[in-house]
């Protein structure tokens, strides 16, 4: 079966804001089918990063949910802004949440939150070298702390379901292939 898109033929905002805009669109499936009310959630871009220590360490950060009501350990990233290049927002997501800065940032995945109903894209990074370089400089909302962990440590971690944001598991999935791929462990 060929699988087709799905064309849009109406659409209409309900709420248009700086973190979050939603619209509900009209459209016509493949088959001729009519669905009405499809609603989808516009979000900015994010980037996100593995980040190791020049001592190997990986940089994960602790902080408070208010959504879903949890206290998150994930790592480091944010909003990508507009027209700053991916990189240049994880480096700088970086500095200001953890203080570090890197000598090397390789793009490893770009991944969809949820393309059911969201437009956004999560670029993740490894990067490579850090040290601490500044003070955090954190959003009028952000209160987290900086943690360091052994590879081993964050392998145990995701083994014993400690790490619950997805788009962060599966960052460190692909990032934990690539140092085991660099380290050839």
């Amino acid at each position: 079966m060929i699988i087709e898109k799905w064309q849009k033929i109406a659409s209409k905002y309900l709420v248009k804001e700086k973190w979050a805009t939603l619209r509900v669109d009209t459209c016509k499936l493949p088959n001729g089918t009519i669905k009405d009310d499809y609603y989808v959630l516009e979000y900015p871009n994010w980037a996100n990063a593995v980040a190791l220590t020049k001592e190997g360490k990986i940089i994960l950060v602790r902080q408070y949910r208010f959504a879903a009501d949890i206290i998150s350990l994930e790592i480091p990233g944010g909003v990508i802004e507009d027209g700053e290049e991916p990189e240049v927002g994880v480096k700088r997501e970086l500095q200001e949440e953890t203080g570090y800065s890197f000598e090397s940032c390789e793009l490893i995945a770009t991944l969809y939150p949820n393309p059911a109903t969201s437009t956004n894209k999560t670029f993740t990074y490894l990067l490579k070298g850090g040290t601490k370089t500044h003070e955090q400089h954190l959003d009028e909302h952000e209160i987290l702390n900086v943690e360091e962990y052994t590879v081993e440590e964050v392998k145990q971690l995701l083994k014993d379901n400690k790490i619950d944001q997805a788009l962060h598991v599966a960052a460190l999935f692909y990032g934990l292939a690539e140092i085991d791929k660099s380290y050839n462990r």
